[in-house]
């Protein structure tokens, strides 16, 4: 029997949930110290987490973007820099699944990522353009049968832990910026030099330093599609939704803190309605709204993988903006509301209701591919695509 296939839903579930109650136990730690989050990372391996996406033919399991986020959702209420680390992982490995199959090299790749349950990390930040994506600066350079590319890379999320690196950079030293590829280097097939060190208010365990990228590697390692199509059809899309998916269980364990307490405080006076229950009840509302959001957006991207056209439409860029922006935005009053809840009691570390760490973390999710940055290329859409009006399209 193919164990791959056997593999279902449930059974994902209970493993991410193992994976979460290792992370949960770690996570004060991990902020703390601003470490990376180690044990949480071996359990996904152990769980066998970091290959779920990959087709069963290259032995993975063939998880839905939806399962997916279900997963990010579950490692977000226990540690959200572990949540951070398993989407950014998953975020990297669709454009594998998405846009490498055609290749001998990248199909052998996903091979091993199954078999040795491989991190992936991503390089798309440069010193010269900020948070700009879809342009480079750097440009690979091709001799022979070899690549060789230099990258001033001023954030790569758990760098020095990874086990490969898929980094961008023009596809030639007289590209034009937004002309771009995509290249998966393993490993021993590259340097990192640190010029940036990540000390940051939230989102610590993510170990995001800046680095001096300098990598060699077979030319076959270059992924075959441009990256301007690995991002429209895959990677962006990706990014908005397990992002927002690990950002609603931030705020899921922060509300789920304070009815804890707002229980506690009704155990104590029988028969009277505890202070915050009100606030309670509004922030569920709050979170439900986010909850539908995401829900949603998975499946407008479910629907639209099998169209090209679709997937790389102006409409479908702009919901995929939007989910980004309206969670990330929603998070804080939500985090926010259930501090004022638990009062004192969140407000410290070190108690059962501390939503310090929520906060602090939640921050970030308006500054990962800024939210202005976001806006204005949505604006800019909506002056050529006609608002999409249909209550259920």
């Amino acid at each position: 029997m193919n164990v791959a296939v056997a593999i279902g839903t449930d059974d994902l579930t209970s493993r991410a949930a193992r994976v979460a109650a290792i992370a949960a136990k770690h996570a004060d730690a991990v902020d703390s110290e601003s470490r990376f989050p180690r044990e949480a990372v071996t359990a996904m391996k152990a769980e066998r987490l970091l290959s779920i996406q990959i087709p069963t033919d290259f032995g993975g399991e063939a998880a839905s973007i939806t399962d997916i986020a279900a997963l990010c959702a579950v490692l977000g209420q226990a540690c959200a820099a572990s949540a951070m680390i398993f989407a950014m992982h998953q975020i990297k490995l669709s454009s594998l699944v998405e846009h490498g199959a055609a290749s001998d090299w990248h199909r052998e790749f996903m091979r091993r990522i199954t078999r040795d349950q491989l991190l992936l990390a991503s390089a798309t930040t440069e010193g010269g353009i900020g948070g700009n994506m879809r342009n480079s600066i750097c440009a690979i350079r091709v001799e022979g049968d070899q690549c060789f590319l230099e990258k001033d890379a001023t954030v790569i999320s758990y760098g020095n832990h990874a086990d490969a690196i898929l980094i961008t950079s023009r596809a030639h030293a007289d590209a034009a910026p937004s002309d771009q590829v995509l290249t998966a280097f393993l490993k021993d097939q590259y340097s990192l030099e640190r010029t940036v060190v990540w000390d940051t208010l939230g989102m610590r365990g993510t170990c995001s330093d800046g680095f001096l990228f300098k990598g060699e590697a077979p030319a076959v390692q270059i992924l075959p599609k441009p990256f301007a199509e690995i991002a429209a059809q895959s990677m962006l899309a990706t990014s908005h939704l397990l992002w927002s998916a690990l950002w609603y269980g931030i705020a899921a364990d922060a509300v789920a803190r304070a009815q804890a307490f707002v229980r506690a405080a009704a155990r104590k006076s029988p028969g009277t309605a505890p202070p915050g229950a009100l606030r309670l009840a509004d922030a569920s509302g709050q979170l439900q709204m986010v909850k539908s959001n995401v829900v949603a957006a998975l499946k407008v991207y479910e629907d639209a993988k099998a169209d090209v056209d679709r997937l790389s439409s102006m409409a479908f860029a702009a919901s995929m903006n939007n989910v980004k922006i309206s969670t990330s935005e929603a998070i804080l009053p939500i985090i926010n509301e259930a501090m004022l809840i638990c009062g004192i009691m969140g407000y410290k570390n070190g108690t059962p209701y501390s939503l310090g760490r929520h906060l602090r973390d939640a921050y970030s999710a308006q500054l990962m591919i800024s939210n202005d940055r976001i806006l204005a290329n949505t604006s800019t859409m909506l002056l050529v695509h006609k608002q999409d009006t249909n209550l259920l399209g």
